[in-house]
């Protein structure tokens, strides 16, 4: 099994990214499950949301506390909240950031850093980062396709909301392709 962890804030879409991921996973042929774990239910306040893959059924229910995989969308969570918690050696860590990041990154740890924030205020007109790094994170893990995600975000949104949204996973993902 593996697993995701999404950090965010209220507002940003970090529940929806993880039921979406799910989504596309399970259109990609494999079990997946997600839900999230919400502190002060406003908009703002720190959220996390869970993604857990595997090639068998899933009957675990809990928290995920050592991810394979960590998702920031709000770099600035990252002075209050330990995103790197428990994170296996070999995961990966995808931050939205427009500049480095100042905190220690454990040892075995992929730090991958994408201005989400920008693509997503040039292809989408809006700072809602989550389906860009939903392409960005295909492309980095490999666990769903691109088109599973595409079919997955045109269930959830229609007409140009839908294509504004796939464009920018289809950005990230080209743009993390294109680097790696």
């Amino acid at each position: 099994m593996r697993e995701l962890r999404i950090h965010g804030r209220g507002g940003q879409g970090s529940v929806t990214a993880a039921e979406l991921i799910a989504v596309a996973a399970f259109k990609s042929g494999v079990y997946s499950q997600a839900f999230p774990a919400f502190g002060v239910e406003r908009r703002g306040a720190p959220v996390q949301a869970f993604v857990r893959f595997s090639d068998n059924k899933i009957r675990l229910r809990s928290q995920i506390y050592e991810p394979d995989y960590v998702i920031v969308q709000d770099s600035t969570l990252i002075k209050d909240v330990n995103v790197f918690s428990g994170m296996k050696e070999g995961g990966i860590v995808l931050i939205n950031t427009e500049k480095g990041l100042d905190s220690p990154v454990p040892a075995g740890v992929k730090l991958i850093q994408i201005d989400a924030t920008k693509m997503a205020l040039e292809i989408l007109g809006v700072p809602i980062t989550n389906t860009t790094l939903m392409g960005a994170f295909a492309a980095l893990s490999g666990e769903i396709s691109l088109d599973a995600l595409e079919e997955a975000v045109r269930e959830r949104f229609s007409g140009s909301l839908a294509d504004k949204n796939v464009n920018a996973a289809r950005a990230a993902f080209d743009l993390i392709k294109g680097g790696a």
